[in-house]
């Protein structure tokens, strides 16, 4: 290697460690907005380590929530204390995508690699069943997970969810395209500022999306084909964004209401695609609290019942 070669990669090496410090820096102030009493969970498992942020009551009904594809674990900070009232709120940095869990082991390539992870971050995480809670990309994850696992889903919420029911507009994957190629932070900063025009954002959680899209251009998400939602047996509730522009959410809602005649599906009309779930929070957690507690009054029915038999 010549002086000027070595020179230059040494350069480069120095540019991508300072990009890493960049996004773990904007990645732990997003998780300092979590409330106190969050604790950081690093859970093994056959595909690598999963990092999990805890808050709530030990004790109490979980809820994982899965994130948008670069959104990270920390992204739902303005959920969090509302969701942990009542439940064991279990955010996950999604394994092969952007945050601080840990590709190893066996490779997570298809949709079955997927779900035994999930399977396996469960046991790890001594959770027999649980409500799901996915955004986008992770709301995929999240509907395909209790298709594959029924009798562990309690109830499931997906936040304006791609692939699930319905593809994406074509002219949203058009504008999509080149911070996909090219994902450059100011680049996918600007991108961002357009597609959340007219929201309260949060312009620290679009910080690290930005960031993750350059810092982790790498990754690859695993993607698989759409499921076919009518075998779901858990409650559902799908809030969509209004404005959307991922999908048209008309279209959306039609589809999810033939395909699970018994889902609670609500819009969220000033919302788009990416504004969920930092802008306009206590909407969202009015919505998501008021049908995870009837979980609640439904487990308490059952126990009822069941110390009747008795």
């Amino acid at each position: 290697m010549t002086e000027s070669a070595s020179t230059s990669a040494s350069a480069a090496t120095s540019a991508a460690a300072a990009a890493s410090e960049d996004f773990f820096a904007a990645y732990d102030a997003l998780l300092a907005r979590w409330p106190a009493g969050t604790a950081e969970i690093d859970v093994p498992t056959p595909y690598g380590t999963t990092r999990v942020h805890a808050y709530g009551p030990a004790g109490a009904p979980p809820v994982l929530l899965l994130h948008g594809g670069g959104s990270t674990g920390a992204v739902w900070f303005a959920n969090a204390a509302a969701l942990g009232t009542h439940h064991r709120v279990l955010a996950v940095d999604i394994l092969g995508d952007a945050g601080r869990s840990v590709r190893a082991g066996r490779p997570l390539r298809a949709s079955a690699d997927l779900m035994g992870w999930l399977d396996a971050l469960l046991d790890g995480l001594d959770v027999r069943r649980a409500a799901l809670l996915g955004h986008s990309y992770g709301a995929w994850i999240a509907l395909t997970y209790a298709l594959h696992a029924p009798d562990r889903v309690d109830r499931l919420v997906l936040l304006d969810p791609t692939q699930c029911f319905a593809g994406f507009r074509p002219g949203f994957l058009l504008r999509s395209l080149p911070v996909l190629v090219r994902p450059r932070t100011a680049r996918v900063l600007a991108y961002l500022d357009r597609e959340t025009a007219g929201t309260d954002t949060d312009p620290d959680w679009k910080r690290l999306f930005a960031l993750a899209a350059s810092d982790f251009a790498d990754r690859k998400p695993v993607i698989g084909r759409r499921p076919d939602a009518r075998a779901l047996r858990a409650p559902l509730l799908v809030l969509l964004a209004g404005r959307s522009g991922a999908h048209d959410p008309r279209r959306v809602a039609a589809r999810a209401r033939r395909a699970v005649p018994h889902a609670r599906i609500e819009t969220l009309p000033r919302l788009t695609h990416y504004a969920l779930p930092t802008a306009a929070p206590a909407e969202t957690n009015r919505l998501v609290r008021g049908f995870l507690r009837a979980d609640r009054a439904d487990r308490a029915d059952r126990e009822g019942q069941s110390r009747s038999r008795w």
